[in-house]
């Protein structure tokens, strides 16, 4: 074997030094830190606390029945178009692109129905809207075009329901409202 000199050495057991040093203080830093923090008192949360809000959203099951109602009513019709259902706070749900609809039909109905549940309104209504109020169409995300329809219970927004595909808003807004309407039952 040969003999190493003797800078080598040194240098060797520097480093040895370095490393066994290294690991003993990150040891010692993760065991020398203060303990954590006593957990505050739990916050009872039932309905009767002040900042508890209760809400009430369409289950999957619902949207989708609402959904599948929809593009019954518009199959009926012979139609082809997309239905998609959000919850109140617009976030979607449920989408379904019927056969035969148009590319645009899917991105058009998920805006209709962000509309729809944003103002709590139809969004026929809405367009009607635009006439005192044109940089409404501005807003990201919505689009004033008939065709969306809120789902409401004790007259408040739960979901919205928007369709697109057919030739007009009109039969777009009445397969929403079918699909509405079968929640209902």
């Amino acid at each position: 074997m040969k003999k190493l000199s003797l800078r080598t050495r040194v240098l060797t057991g520097a480093v040895a030094v370095a490393a066994l040093g290294a690991g003993t203080f990150g040891a010692m830093s993760a065991n020398a830190s203060t303990p954590a923090a006593a957990p505050a008192a739990a916050v009872r949360a039932d309905a009767a606390n002040d900042n508890l809000q209760q809400t009430t959203h369409l289950t999957v099951a619902a949207a989708t029945k609402a959904a599948k109602a929809t593009l019954d009513a518009a199959k009926k019709e012979n139609q082809r178009v997309s239905v998609a259902v959000v919850d109140r706070n617009g976030n979607t749900v449920v989408t379904l692109r019927g056969d035969g609809a148009g590319p645009q039909s899917y991105d058009a109905a998920q805006k209709k129905a962000f509309t729809a549940v944003s103002w709590n309104a139809p969004t026929s209504e809405l367009a009607k809207r635009l006439v005192n109020a044109p940089t409404l169409k501005d807003i990201p995300g919505t689009l004033f075009l008939a065709g969306g329809a809120p789902v409401q219970v004790s007259g408040a927004p739960i979901a919205g329901i928007g369709v697109a595909g057919a030739p007009s808003g009109d039969l777009d807004e009445k397969f929403a409202q079918a699909g509405v309407a079968s929640l209902a039952r």
